[in-house]
């Protein structure tokens, strides 16, 4: 099972506001004491409340997302979207696991809810409301994909998810659908390998549905 582990920097950064604090005290022997406190108190008023309720750090831990994703990218968290916006298929979520919700996983959403998920022959089919015959969904991002035959129907406010390393994922094939008040958000921004710098990375729209 693959997880994401929480970066928390809120602490870093005060403790690299004391260090340049230090250099500089260090530097001029002054004692700006007030200089300091405000430091800490604007750390506490400005990056707490968008660490809390706008963006979260994450790194990505395993290679259930190989090779959208891989062991160490380092990932920002947009949590403010779903907030005025349902989740759409395609989206790269992070969530907490319904089995243990002290771990945090990466997966894509497939399913959305009142839709039936069927995988037959390796291939993804979605069913729904005025489509009970399914349609084949085109994944690019897969390069192997060999899975045991499944049918599950999603529930309203549920979401079904899947790894792009089918072959190498823990998900909904095997622990059922994701309740939308344990998503945490989608991933906004890839900050490390430096050379995969992007906005929304691993989006990917279904044009056939």
């Amino acid at each position: 099972m693959e997880a994401i582990f929480i970066i928390k920097l809120i602490s870093m950064e005060i403790r690299e506001h004391i260090a340049n604090y230090k250099e500089k005290y260090r530097r001029t022997k002054e004692h700006p004491f007030w200089e300091l406190l405000s430091f800490a108190i604007m750390a506490f008023i400005i990056i707490l409340p968008i660490r809390i309720f706008i963006a979260e750090p994450f790194i990505v831990s395993g290679s259930s997302m190989y090779p959208t994703f891989e062991n160490g990218d380092y990932l920002i968290v947009d949590q403010l979207s779903y907030r005025f916006e349902d989740p759409h298929r395609g989206d790269v979520v992070v969530f907490k696991y319904p089995k243990e919700p002290k771990k945090f996983f990466i997966k894509r959403i497939i399913g959305l809810p009142g839709e039936t998920i069927e995988i037959k022959n390796n291939e993804v089919f979605i069913k729904y409301e005025k489509n009970n015959v399914g349609i084949k969904i085109e994944e690019d991002y897969i390069k192997n994909m060999q899975t045991k035959d499944i049918l599950i129907a999603v529930k309203d406010n549920e979401y079904f998810v899947m790894g792009d390393n089918r072959n190498a994922s823990s998900d909904s094939r095997v622990w059922g659908t994701v309740p939308k008040k344990l998503l945490t958000g989608r991933a906004f921004l890839r900050l490390l390998p430096i050379k995969q710098i992007s906005i929304w990375p691993g989006e990917y729209k279904f044009e056939n549905i």
